[in-house]
């Protein structure tokens, strides 16, 4: 157990805190630059052990002999066993590859740190999902797109001569907890990314990630045939388009032979694709995988679309442009799904396109980094939005036929089988830009190895590692997580609002903006409030985006009666005056759910005040600091929003409550021009 304050450090080491070396036995009889790191990691992470530890393949002799019955483990899947092996006891990590022994590695350092005893360790898991990814919006110039966490973590500029050895602690870290592939660049790309100079920059990166079992991927501009390749279209049917992206792929695959794929933004928020041309969706994603195919590669094609001209409801977009299409695409297409409808809301039902598609192989997209959830200084863990999700039902097949079936192929038989999280990372010395922002890129990780783990166990590992395995830091530390994004949800968007932040920073509240080029782009279009009540009607009498799930999911959402509380407005327009299942109105019930989420924040501060002698004084002072922006920026966002729903609904609050600390031309007056993430 931990006693005693910790000594000062700055977040570097992650969940890798390792302390001092342990010192432990540990031989690998036939070596690969994967074992070695692996060797590595367990003599600089274990204690010392009773039993040596022996690195080995399923299919050596000596470990076949034993009869272990691994098979089932697949290519990367993991044993750790207690076994005699030349007729001395030793800790076996074994597996079907050499990564597969890695990915063990790491699991016994997370059982030894976690309060298990390596000697006698018996551990088996395989990774239910295929493509397990980091796509990073960093640009060439060296900023990030939605990032919270400083620069980019890649240095353009020096690479590909210097190798900064920050990018094997990068890599470190994700194989850590079973990341397999990185998309280097933005999807709103630059063609400059798939020229000579850049190809050679990635390859660098690639060289470094390879022995951690990581690919790298590029998101591919669809427009690149003109802007570098000279050509006058980038029509996908036009056979000089296809050539030129066949001889792309074949230059990157001699730069980098296990290259990935490509990541495409295709006709959307003004990116180019093949509706410029007339074509679908798939014409434009099955000539470009078609590029790839002979290498092994793969394209993952993004469902983020909404039409150029105005719509009707954006959230039936993707579903009305892809439905059409299932079964028509590649087999080495898949296609990249945000979990729900619009755009990383704090809360969104689940992607009506999930369920809908079972002909297709379909990737979920969920984004790491807060860009909807207060940046790097609210304290919001994600596991149990990201489970929220991903234990959702869609009724494809029946009951039972939850999100995390339909991504991991298994109600539908696909092998390829992906997931997605927007990266967090940056050049922050604590990479996420806060301590508990780790524990997203950490929690999103192991669940893409494993969607059934529970949210608050995966608090638990990473708290234990992170912070030490005293106890009333390790249960102080879950207990505040595990309610807060919740909390974020209540002062920003409660019972099913969503989008009502400031449309170009998506900072602050702002529910009022309404004169915005584009509908879809002002929050009154989401909140729909006027002086009889508030919430989208998507039900049949409104844009009837309900009849986009299932039928038994339809149902529930189509009545309000039936669906959730939670998810009220994103479904209906309802009156101020309805009553809740509390006995309120609609109106108090907004009321109390943005002052319980205030209330969570302090009682968060208050919780952390009381580790002040038990956590390192550097992380403990941020975390602090961050605490308290988040009270303060929860209440701004309660005052601004009754404020502006006073303006329109006219009712008092009820007796006892706070009034806004300012009038609405207060709140409508301040601007944010250089809030961070806004890079591309």
């Amino acid at each position: 157990m931990t006693t005693g304050a910790a000594q000062a450090e700055d977040g570097y080491d992650l969940w890798l805190r390792y302390g001092q070396p342990g010192g432990s036995a540990v031989s690998i009889p036939h070596t690969s630059p994967t074992l070695a790191a692996a060797a590595a990691e367990l003599r600089r992470g274990l204690p010392r052990t009773t039993r040596p530890i022996v690195l080995e393949r399923a299919t050596a002799p000596e470990v076949s002999a034993l009869g272990l019955k691994l098979g089932a483990l697949g290519d990367e899947g993991y044993a750790v066993r207690q076994v005699r092996l030349g007729g001395r006891a030793v800790t076996l990590v074994t597996g079907n590859s050499d990564v597969a022994i890695l990915y063990g590695a790491f699991a016994l350092i997370r059982h030894a740190r976690t309060g298990g005893n390596v000697d006698t360790a018996t551990l088996t898991s395989a990774p239910r999902i295929k493509l397990r990814m980091l796509d990073h919006w960093d640009n060439l110039d060296g900023s990030v797109e939605r990032g919270y966490a400083g620069q980019s973590l890649w240095d353009w500029w020096t690479l590909p001569d210097f190798r900064d050895p920050r990018y094997v602690d990068y890599a470190r870290a994700n194989a850590s907890i079973g990341i397999n592939g990185t998309v280097l660049n933005n999807v709103n790309a630059k063609p400059d990314s798939l020229t000579a100079p850049y190809i050679a920059k990635a390859a660098a990166l690639a060289d470094i990630f390879r022995p951690y079992g990581i690919k790298v991927y590029l998101s591919a501009r669809f427009s690149a045939p003109i802007e570098i390749g000279g050509l006058k279209t980038a029509d996908p049917l036009d056979p000089q388009v296809a050539a030129w992206w066949k001889a792309k792929a074949d230059e990157i695959y001699r730069a980098i032979p296990d290259f990935g794929g490509f990541l495409v933004k295709a006709n959307s928020e003004g990116q180019p694709g093949p509706r410029d041309y007339h074509r679908s969706h798939a014409d434009g994603a099955n000539m470009m995988a078609a590029a790839v195919a002979p290498h092994g590669g793969i394209v993952m094609w993004r469902a983020f679309v909404y039409a150029e001209t105005n719509a009707e409801d954006r959230a039936k977009q993707a579903y009305s442009e892809f439905k059409p299409l299932d079964g028509t695409f590649a087999n080495n297409v898949i296609l990249q799904v945000k979990n729900g409808a619009i755009d990383f809301q704090p809360r969104e039902p689940f992607h009506p396109l999930f369920g809908a598609m079972p002909k297709t192989p379909l990737m979920m997209e969920f984004q790491i980094t807060k860009e909807y959830l207060g940046f790097a200084t609210h304290l919001a863990y994600l596991a149990p939005m990201f489970k929220e999700t991903l234990d959702a039902d869609t009724y494809e097949r029946g009951p039972g036929s939850t999100v995390a079936r339909v991504i991991d192929g298994s109600i539908e038989g696909h092998k390829l089988t992906g997931i997605a999280g927007v990266a967090n990372i940056g050049r922050d010395r604590d990479w996420s830009g806060s301590t508990f922002n780790q524990a997203n890129w950490y929690a999103f990780g192991r669940l893409a190895w494993d969607p059934s783990l529970p949210s608050e166990g995966i608090a638990r590992e990473w708290a234990e590692q992170t912070l030490g395995t005293d106890p009333k830091v390790v249960d102080t530390s879950v207990a505040m997580m595990q309610g807060s994004r919740e909390a974020v949800v209540d002062y920003m968007t409660p019972l099913g609002l969503a989008h009502q932040m400031s449309t170009s920073g998506h900072y602050g509240p702002a529910p009022w903006i309404a004169d915005l080029k584009r509908p879809e782009w002002n929050p009154v279009y989401y909140n729909q409030a006027d002086a009889r009540g508030i919430g989208f009607d998507r039900t049949a009498t409104g844009s009837d985006a309900v009849a986009q799930y299932a039928p038994p999911v339809a149902k529930i959402f189509a009545d309000p009666k039936l669906t959730p509380e939670r998810d009220l407005l994103w479904f209906h327009h309802v009156a101020w005056d309805r009553k809740m299942a509390s006995g309120r109105t609609l109106w108090a019930e907004m009321i109390a759910h943005y002052d319980r989420g205030i209330d969570y924040v302090t009682g968060m501060r208050t919780r952390w005040d009381g580790l002040k002698p038990l956590v390192d004084a550097e992380r403990w002072q941020k975390t602090a600091t961050y605490l308290a922006i988040q009270q303060r920026e929860a209440r701004w966002w309660r005052d601004a929003s009754l404020a502006y729903w006073m303006s329109l609904n006219h009712l008092p609050l009820p007796a006892g409550e706070a009034a806004p600390e300012h009038d609405l031309g207060w709140y409508k007056n301040q601007t944010f021009p250089f809030a961070p993430g806004q890079g591309k």
